[in-house]
C-alpha cells in the first residue's frame, strides 16, 4: 500500500477542499478524528487499493453531523441535515483504523 499525502493548515481548509471536490448533489460527507488527526482517504487506485491520499488537518472533531458553509469558510455541529445550500460532513472516530495507522507512522 502506498500513501500519498495533503496536509491542511486547519480543519476549516480541509473541509473546503473536500466539498469543493464531492460530487454534484451529494452534499454529505464522510471524514474521520482519530488520533489527533481530522482525515479523509481517497483511492487513488480504486481498482487495486494499492495507492490513497490522505487529505488531514492536525485537530479533531466530536462524532456527529457538521454543517459546512463555503460562504464563510465555518462550521458548526448540527442534529439533522436540512439544507440543501451547505454540506454536511459526518464525523466518525474509528476505535482502529489501519490505513490511517500506516499513514500515520510514516508522517
Amino acid at each position: 500500500m502506498h500513501i500519498e499525502y495533503e496536509e491542511f493548515e486547519s480543519v476549516e481548509d480541509i473541509l473546503m477542499y473536500m466539498a469543493s471536490a464531492a460530487p454534484p448533489m451529494k452534499n454529505t460527507l464522510p471524514i474521520s478524528s482519530y488520533k489527533g488527526y481530522v482525515m479523509s482517504f481517497i483511492p487513488l487506485s480504486p481498482a487495486t487499493g494499492e495507492t490513497y491520499l490522505m487529505l488531514y488537518a492536525k485537530g479533531s472533531l466530536e462524532p456527529g453531523i457538521y454543517e459546512f458553509d463555503v460562504t464563510s469558510k465555518s462550521y458548526k455541529r448540527v442534529e439533522s441535515i436540512e439544507r440543501a445550500d451547505k454540506v454536511y460532513f459526518i464525523s466518525l472516530s474509528p476505535k482502529r483504523n489501519t490505513i490511517a495507522d500506516v499513514a500515520i507512522e510514516n508522517l
